[in-house]
């Protein structure tokens, strides 16, 4: 008797000590969203994975997943927004998870009816397995929230420049919202949380506000937007700078061509000396005392004088200088 009631006690703190082992976990217990948004409720569980009764080892298999909205528990015939077993699916709530971990839960076009505590149940094969965590997660929906405009820069800005408006609200998301765009009570094609501008010109300037879709009591306040032209000082100073620089540059090219023309120049007649000098050769003087010259193909000739003189002369000789006879000598190299 003592060692069945000792088993029944055993099994009593196992089951226990298994039902501690079985968790969900919300990443967050409170969200606020903005009417017509997407709302995401991340969530993960751990299932028993088997539970001991009578001294055998049961194991446990989780075959069912609910989200229920504003029910403590989560069980029995409780109204669900989702039901893995039930065949009318609701395409607003979307469930992103599966049967082992993951129990995720997508809201689509929230409206203000939805607000509410949402919770997650798990049902195993056995009801040792079931679990609810009554946590569970609020959720808010806000129907016209304050929308508000902020700058990347000052309201300040050049002409040339970029700046981006970013449109936001109150911590509400506002996921996969349409956002709409005006300037000067005019709306703007483009659309989106962000409305990037750039390169900003004088007639960018304006007065700029975000709304929720075509909600127009959700627009938020003016967000003044100037754009500043550049001063004709600067413009001028700008210009002869430009200038200045185009002008050097020229001057240097120029400098540059000339003096490689006057190199060109210079090498040119110095080749044409050294060809001139190489071709021609200056002779000895001939006859007339004129210096000959003759190309280097031709034979190379020299010339000689030669002096006679008689040892008994027959008529009175001139008084002029021995009588000289040139002799041509070739020479052929």
């Amino acid at each position: 008797m003592q060692v069945q009631q000792l088993m029944i006690v055993w099994s009593f703190k196992l089951l226990l000590a298994g039902a501690q082992d079985r968790t969900i976990t919300y990443l967050f217990t409170r969200t606020c969203a903005v009417e017509g948004s997407t709302v995401l409720l991340p969530c993960s569980f751990t299932p028993l994975k088997s539970f001991i009764i009578d001294g055998i080892n049961v194991p446990l298999k989780i075959i069912r997943v609910r989200w229920c909205r504003n029910h403590p528990v989560c069980q029995g015939d409780t109204p669900s927004v989702f039901d893995s077993d039930s065949l009318d699916v609701d395409p607003q709530f979307q469930y992103l998870g599966d049967m082992e971990g993951k129990c995720t839960l997508q809201i689509s076009n929230i409206q203000l009816k939805d607000e509410a505590t949402y919770r997650f149940r798990m049902e195993a094969n056995d009801s040792a397995g079931h679990f609810t965590n009554p946590t569970g997660v609020m959720v808010q929906v806000e129907g016209n929230p304050v929308m508000r405009v902020t700058g990347s820069n000052n309201s300040e800005v050049r002409e040339g420049q970029a700046v981006s408006l970013q449109c936001s609200t109150s911590p509400c998301s506002f996921h996969r919202v349409n956002i709409s765009w005006f300037r000067d009570d005019h709306a703007l094609p483009e659309a989106g949380p962000t409305l990037h501008l750039g390169p900003l010109t004088a007639k960018d300037s304006g007065n700029y506000s975000c709304a929720l879709g075509t909600r127009t009591q959700s627009r938020s306040d003016p967000f003044s937007l100037q754009v500043e032209a550049d001063s004709e000082g600067e413009t001028s100073h700008r210009i002869l700078g430009v200038a200045v620089a185009v002008l050097v540059v020229v001057i240097a090219l120029a400098a540059l061509m000339l003096f490689l023309v006057i190199k060109r120049r210079r090498s040119a007649v110095s080749r044409s000396a050294e060809q001139r000098h190489r071709g021609d050769v200056v002779l000895p003087s001939g006859p007339n005392g004129e210096a000959q010259r003759t190309d280097q193909n031709v034979e190379d000739v020299s010339y000689a004088a030669v002096h006679f003189k008689q040892k008994k002369p027959s008529r009175e000789l001139q008084p002029h200088a021995d009588d000289v006879v040139y002799s041509a000598v070739v020479t052929r190299g």
